[in-house]
């Protein structure tokens, strides 16, 4: 716009209420985008609370396993590999020595309230073994031995006398066996007390001992006591 001598006039714009921009605060703008993000329409299909545990535990795994896989040699393989020895371990382990978490017991009488005869023993053992329940088969099998010692007065019957002492009191008069008496009690023990599972051999050997010991004669030593004679 022109004015008076040919000079332009500078025009200023005129603004009203509505042109004016707002300017909010930033504090009540953060409360107020909150307020309306808490919607729950924003939300219906966000994860539940047990979807986002699952995925932060397998993060987590992905996670430990990555660092693993780097640090193992050979990489992936490597770890897999070492994964597997580790497994082979503990199940050779568990298998030798039985199930960890089972509690020892303090060994008890043999026979417990029984008052069966060395033939019914033998019998009850023979019928566990034939469904292959090999630890019930060595348990009635050792019971059937140390009745048939005390059958044949080699052992006198004895309440509350546990494998360990029967064997004990058997190898001293038939000590060509001892050791496999030993032998038998202990396997008795760890099956019967200590949580560990027989197996076949176990019970065959016991088999065998039971067969050698009814033919064997015990050394019973007769001693004079000090000024007896004469």
């Amino acid at each position: 716009m022109r004015g008076a001598g040919g000079t332009t006039a500078a025009v200023r714009p005129t603004w009203t209420d509505q042109d004016i921009p707002v300017d909010t605060p930033r504090v009540p703008a953060r409360e107020a985008a909150r307020d309306e993000l808490s919607d729950p329409m924003y939300h219906e299909h966000d994860p539940n609370l047990l979807e986002r545990g699952l995925d932060r535990f397998w993060n987590w795994i992905g996670d430990l396993f990555s660092d693993a896989a780097g640090a193992a040699p050979g990489g992936p393989l490597g770890l897999v590999v070492l994964v597997l020895a580790v497994v082979g371990l503990v199940a050779a382990l568990w298998w030798r020595l039985g199930t960890p978490w089972s509690p020892a017991r303090s060994p008890e009488a043999l026979f417990g309230n029984t008052a069966r005869s060395a033939a019914d023993h033998r019998t009850a053992a023979a019928a566990h073994a034939e469904a292959r329940r090999w630890t019930e088969a060595v348990q009635e099998r050792m019971r059937a031995l140390v009745r048939s010692l005390e059958d044949r007065a080699v052992l006198d019957p004895r309440p509350g006398r546990t494998a360990d002492e029967a064997a004990a009191e058997a190898g001293r008069l038939m000590s060509a066996h001892a050791d496999r008496l030993r032998a038998a009690a202990r396997a008795f023990d760890d099956v019967t007390y200590g949580g560990r599972t027989a197996d076949e051999a176990t019970y065959q050997a016991l088999c065998t001992l039971d067969l050698e010991l009814e033919a064997a004669k015990p050394s019973l030593a007769t001693s004079t006591a000090p000024g007896a004679a004469g």
